[in-house]
């Protein structure tokens, strides 16, 4: 029987955040979309985002900066041309979002309420039903993107592959058999912090999205950064890994240790908190510090409570067992300010790309900010390309998955603290993206951002601005400086 073959101006893969606004900036311009989903619309990633976005909006606030912030918080890796483009059009994207129905936060007043996270020195960070923000934004445009004419919705369907011919990326195939022809291929299949043992994420965030654009031939960067998420709960059952919002630190949550006692600016960097934290566990032989939320108004934080409750802990009034978890890659598909790819017609877009917007450390709350940004100018820029012959398709074919030993191995060896000995171990394991990691770490030899080496414990500022790129299919990392 014939596979049915789709017809459309772009396929996007992937429909967190950044999927679903890509698909809906394409459409609005008229363009046909094809949007694969592996799961039910809304039931990604970015469903389960606490944080909220991060832009310039307060009177005594500015892209610049906004800019300045991102900067500091990526420890001197930070691409600032692309800082410069998310900074300057983050604010005019909140509005977009609120011409699309999506109802923020608000004041007394009517004003949008600007929360403060960690890194920021101003209060920037805009969030729906405080932080169920990824819920929120992510089911209405689930449910716009239903609604629009010229989507057409492959739900519950997974890529297997990109389709390419001549060099260039011409559509998708499904496992399913069906294919998809495009003039350009827009992937949004977010990160691989599944990866890793303990994680904040859900299962199916495994890099994906890396897999299929490094066998059509893309190239990868800066896969030693994963970022660890300092709070994430652990030891109460059912909720191992459930992230607690650094927004609940930024109206006043405090971080201590065995003794009761503060031991780090709750509003630094993550970096600087995960590290702060680990350190703290290590002296003690406790598997995790408390964070107090007692004098937290409980309203504002409603899904947290709400969570930690129902699994018998009452953070109003007792403590928060928590210790960091992988949570963020700032790693993933090399791309450009289009967020194009090294591939012509592919674009990877959200946690999926990487131009070094958020180099060795990324500040909170710009992930949202840069699914929107950048998803509706990959969108453009994909509509935007020829319409080439695609030829024949090829055949559907499976994904590597990780197993139980690989996602613990990764965890011990390429967690919070890595050494050459882990990390040589990492290079013989069965899992393509594993193997990657403990590449592009081995390389990195210094101490930069969410990448700590026990055997190098500086940062080496030769190596500002140097990313780790992998280009060949079966090539090793090399450093590239990018501006």
């Amino acid at each position: 029987m014939p596979r049915e073959r789709i017809e459309a101006e772009i396929a996007v893969v992937g429909a967190g955040a950044a999927g679903l606004y890509a698909a809906l900036t394409a459409a609005r311009d008229g363009a046909r979309v094809a949007l694969v989903s592996a799961t039910p619309l809304a039931r990604t990633a970015s469903y389960w985002a606490q944080g909220g976005i991060a832009a310039a909006l307060a009177i005594d606030d500015s892209p610049d900066r906004h800019r300045e912030d991102t900067e500091i918080a990526g420890r001197g890796l930070v691409r600032a041309s692309a800082a410069e483009v998310l900074c300057r059009d983050a604010p005019g994207t909140v509005s977009d979002l609120e011409r699309l129905g999506v109802h923020f936060d608000a004041d007394r007043h009517g004003n949008l309420a600007l929360g403060l996270e960690g890194g920021h020195s101003r209060r920037r960070v805009v969030h729906a039903g405080g932080s169920a923000t990824g819920r929120r934004v992510v089911r209405h445009l689930s449910a716009l993107v239903v609604e629009t004419p010229g989507i057409e919705i492959l739900e519950g369907t997974r890529a297997s592959a990109l389709w390419t011919a001549d060099g260039r990326c011409v559509g998708v195939v499904c496992e399913d058999g069906r294919t998809i022809a495009a003039r350009g291929v827009v992937v949004a299949t977010g990160g691989a912090a599944a990866l890793w043992a303990r994680t904040t994420n859900p299962p199916g965030s495994l890099g994906i999205g890396l897999l299929l654009a490094r066998e059509a031939g893309a190239a990868l960067a800066d896969l030693e950064f994963m970022q660890f998420h300092p709070t994430a709960v652990t030891g109460v059952p059912g909720r191992e890994g459930f992230l607690v919002t650094e927004a609940i630190r930024g109206e006043g949550a405090r971080l201590l240790d065995a003794d009761g006692e503060r031991f780090v600016d709750e509003l630094a960097p993550r970096d600087e908190v995960a590290r702060a934290i680990r350190e703290r566990m290590e002296a003690s032989g406790r598997a995790s510090v408390d964070l107090d939320m007692r004098a937290v108004d409980p309203g504002l934080f409603p899904n947290v409570v709400g969570a930690l409750r129902e699994s018998g802990l009452d953070p109003a009034r007792e403590l928060v067992p928590v210790a960091p978890a992988a949570h963020y890659g700032m790693g993933g598909i090399v791309a450009d300010l289009d967020w194009a790819t090294t591939v012509p017609g592919l674009y990877a877009v959200g946690e999926s790309a990487c131009t070094g917007l958020h180099g060795a450390n990324r500040l909170a709350s710009n992930s949202l900010s840069e699914c929107f940004v950048f998803g509706a100018r990959a969108a453009r820029a994909a509509a935007g390309q020829p319409r080439m012959d695609p030829g024949a398709p090829p055949a559907p074919r499976s994904l590597p998955a990780p197993s139980r030993a690989s996602r613990e191995a990764l965890w011990r060896d390429a967690g919070l603290l890595r050494n050459r000995e882990g990390l040589e171990r990492l290079r013989d394991d069965p899992h393509p993206l594993v193997r990657l990691v403990a590449a592009h770490a081995l390389l990195r030899t210094e101490t930069r951002g969410a990448h700590e080496r026990e055997d190098f414990p500086d940062t080496d500022p030769a190596l500002d601005l140097h990313h780790s790129v992998t280009r060949a299919p079966d090539g090793e990392p090399a450093f590239e400086r990018w501006t």
